[in-house]
């Protein structure tokens, strides 16, 4: 969709998943046994057909660099516009901005050499399959200056406590934004703005020494702006925790949160060539998501593999998610357990974790 361009704004999202951001962004943390969180939302704006999208990082972000590339996956390796990787420009004396305004300063030249009409900002924590040339169609209709992606709640859980909450009236516009935590209108960190009104607040707040563009050009505002309120009512999941990704990671075993959230629009990824996993005449495998290029000699149950794990003989591991080419050794038991990447735990070793606290070992440990 040529009218919109998409900006992934990371610069508020801190790195809350502990041991699985100590070497990387929150964003490129992989999850569902092939993917980062950053693809859901990308895969989005590629399903839209939108032709700038700019990434905001500003720290840790090799592992995110890597992974995106050049956008390729994506269909976003492009002569003229397609996927930027933007980290702040530290070498303006004069710049006197602060939060995400700086980013935006910054990198003013990206949105003013674009040629849609309207921004669609996100960050990359709320994992859902939102149609954004839906959303957008909706702002069109009901000519707001703003319009925020919503999703409404049947259970709330704790990873949903720091989320903000949308107040939505009859007519489909927005009458307040709190963080009261009993509401269930759970703002997905997704608005629609026109380009040039965007711009202008911009300016705005940094003239008036504000820091964040959210809550100074929008929250604090909003009473004096038309803000419309699209509701998503799709797969929905909020990660910004160690137990929120465990928790969430491990509900994608059950058949149908994995339809709805891999379903009709595609989600795309870097792409590895592997070998299908071989499994051994001692394998057992149960109820579990198992990536290619993986060696299993051993008993997985509902857990997840990402791609090249090796499994020895007589290893068992339960409920617990093993990242890209860890090895297990002979008659190790591992449950309720995340092992990030390259991790080598020894023949006969045992890693027990708590169901809602799972034990956590950071990438490339050897223990």
């Amino acid at each position: 969709m040529s009218e919109l361009m998409g900006v992934i704004n990371l610069d508020h999202e801190l790195d809350l998943l502990n041991e699985l951001t100590y070497f990387r962004c929150g964003a490129a943390v992989p999850f569902a046994g092939r993917y980062r969180l950053i693809d859901f939302v990308l895969s989005n704006m590629a399903n839209a057909e939108m032709k700038d999208i700019a990434v905001f990082v500003r720290r840790k972000y090799r592992s995110l660099m890597d992974h995106l590339g050049e956008g390729r996956p994506w269909d976003l390796d492009r002569k003229r516009g397609g996927l930027f990787i933007l980290p702040p420009d530290w070498n303006d004396s004069s710049d006197t901005s602060h939060g995400d305004l700086q980013h935006l300063r910054n990198n003013l030249d990206f949105f003013n050499r674009g040629k849609a009409k309207f921004i669609l900002h996100s960050g990359s924590q709320h994992l859902c399959k939102v149609d954004f040339c839906d959303a957008f169609n909706y702002h069109k209709e009901k000519g707001a200056d703003v319009t925020l992606i919503y999703t409404k709640v049947d259970q709330l859980e704790p990873e949903h406590d720091p989320c903000l909450r949308l107040e939505v009236g009859e007519d489909g516009l927005v009458s307040n934004i709190h963080h009261e935590k009993d509401h269930p209108n759970i703002y997905m960190e997704m608005f629609i703005m026109e380009k040039k009104f965007f711009l202008e607040q911009v300016r705005h707040c940094i003239a008036h020494g504000d820091s964040y563009f959210f809550r100074d050009a929008i929250q604090k505002n909003h009473h004096n702006l038309k803000i419309a309120a699209y509701e998503y009512k799709g797969y929905h999941a909020v990660i910004n925790s160690v137990e929120s990704y465990y928790k969430n990671s491990l509900e994608l075993l059950c058949p149908k949160n994995y339809k709805n959230l891999f379903k009709e629009r595609p989600v795309n990824t870097k792409i590895k060539y592997e070998a299908p996993t071989k499994y051994l005449d001692s394998a057992s495998v149960n109820n579990s998501l198992v990536a290619n290029g993986c060696i299993i000699g051993g008993k997985v149950e509902n857990s997840i593999l990402f791609r090249g794990v090796r499994v020895q003989k007589g290893a068992k591991i339960t409920n617990s998610i093993i990242m890209q080419k860890c090895v297990i050794g002979e008659n190790a038991v591992i449950e309720n357990v995340i092992l990030d990447k390259d991790v080598n735990l020894p023949p006969d070793r045992m890693l027990v974790g708590d169901v809602k606290r799972p034990f956590v070992i950071a990438k490339s440990s050897t223990l």
